[in-house]
């Protein structure tokens, strides 16, 4: 690329007959020094711009990177924490169900064993009133017996 200063330093052969106007050439030269110094400065400043704002872009394609990822591993993370909670609700529900079952063995088991006293009392009172009745039949055929005589 022609740097402007490549523009100023130009010179031409001057010719002796009907050339090119020294002055008008020289003027020329420096207008188009000073417009070409002028973009090639705003093209160098663009430039530059451009630079930035890829490394910008880039910095923000990281960033976007990153976010993603962490979003992947936060909805990762998610599913495992609603897998171990379900899994736990499941283990807690099976325990209670085997604790529930257990009682309610445990109750039945009671149950019966009061069953069984409750039959053995009931034996135990109809034997107590036999006896009684027995030992009060015996004493009316006492009376019975003292009356008559």
């Amino acid at each position: 690329m022609i740097t402007p200063l490549d523009i100023e330093n130009k010179k031409f052969p001057r010719q002796m007959m009907n050339g090119y106007s020294v002055e008008e050439v020289d003027d020329f030269l420096d207008e188009l020094a000073a417009d070409y110094s002028k973009m090639y400065k705003e093209v160098t400043e663009l430039s530059q711009k451009i630079e930035e704002l890829n490394d910008s872009i880039a910095h923000y394609k990281t960033i976007e990177g990153t976010l993603q990822n962490t979003l992947l591993i936060a909805q990762t993370t998610a599913e495992e924490v609603k897998s171990v909670a379900k899994q736990q609700a499941e283990q807690i529900i099976n325990e209670a169900k085997g604790t529930a079952q257990k009682e309610v063995d445990d109750l039945k088991q009671e149950i019966t064993i009061k069953q069984m006293a409750l039959d053995d009392v009931k034996k135990q009172f109809d034997i107590y009133r036999a006896k009684m009745e027995s030992l009060l039949i015996s004493q009316l055929e006492l009376l019975k017996d003292l009356k008559d005589e």
